[in-house]
């Protein structure tokens, strides 16, 4: 099921990442779904984002030092 998010004027694709999937890093992944308004700075009221699923990878720099494979 879908999740959206409807924007408020002055929202930005980086807070609407953080405050609805946990962290500015899915920003990218935020745009990629919403690519109709991939040329937009900062946000009017009323538009409606797809808030995509992400499924959490894990990557050796996300990794505490004790897990990192060295070699």
């Amino acid at each position: 099921m879908s999740k959206t998010y409807t924007t408020v004027l002055g929202d930005m694709w980086d807070s609407i990442a953080f405050l609805q999937l946990g962290d500015t890093k899915y920003t990218d992944a935020l745009i990629a779904a919403n690519t109709q308004y991939r040329e937009v700075y900062v946000f009017s009221s009323g538009c409606i984002l797809e808030i995509p699923d992400l499924e959490e990878k894990q990557t050796a720099d996300d990794l505490p030092p004790w897990k990192k494979v060295n070699g």
